[in-house]
């Protein structure tokens, strides 16, 4: 296993809220990363759009943060801005997540197939880290109140796991 030297990765975070229930399964910690180039139109944080702007924290700060909730969350969500544009220091993040037994949310403007279709090793380090991944551009003519853990139904939530093992997308039931 490669020393990942966790102690100097730093991450750029809009906020992080330490209980949520609309972003995933459960109980969730949620981390909101800056930086996103989507510019959806009504996005619910456009202030997490700029890449310089929000909070630097570094990696083994967040996951002692988490520590902390473990007791009282089911997982941890990256939301965003984009969780892609930090995919690296996101993917070690969610291996320690799932080493203390929490599963691992994460949003993205991009599609599964377009994610994939960069084949970029951080990306793909933190696709094969996430257990669902919800997929799409916020798309206000397609918005529904109904729609679980997403705001337009364009967007799906896969279950990555069974994704990744069938080669074809799962989605989350």
């Amino acid at each position: 296993m490669q020393d990942r030297t966790v102690n100097k990765t730093i991450l750029q975070l809009s906020g992080i809220t330490p209980v949520s229930f609309v972003d995933g399964p459960g109980l969730r910690y949620v981390i909101f990363t800056q930086g996103c180039f989507h510019k959806c139109p009504y996005c619910h944080n456009p202030d997490s759009w700029a890449v310089n702007a929000g909070k630097e924290f570094h990696v083994r700060e967040i996951i002692r943060m988490i520590k902390k909730h473990k007791k009282n969350i089911q997982g941890v969500t990256f939301s965003g801005g984009e969780p892609f544009l930090q995919a690296k220091e996101l993917s070690e993040i969610a291996e320690a997540v799932h080493q203390i037994g929490l599963d691992v949310v994460t949003y993205t403007g991009f599609t599964y197939e377009q994610l994939i279709e960069k084949n970029d090793t951080d990306i793909n380090l933190l696709l094969f880290s996430s257990d669902i991944l919800i997929d799409g551009k916020y798309i206000h003519e397609l918005r529904s109140n109904s729609l679980q853990f997403r705001g337009s139904s364009n967007q799906r939530v896969i279950n990555l796991s069974e994704t990744l093992k069938n080669n074809e997308i799962v989605l989350w039931n």
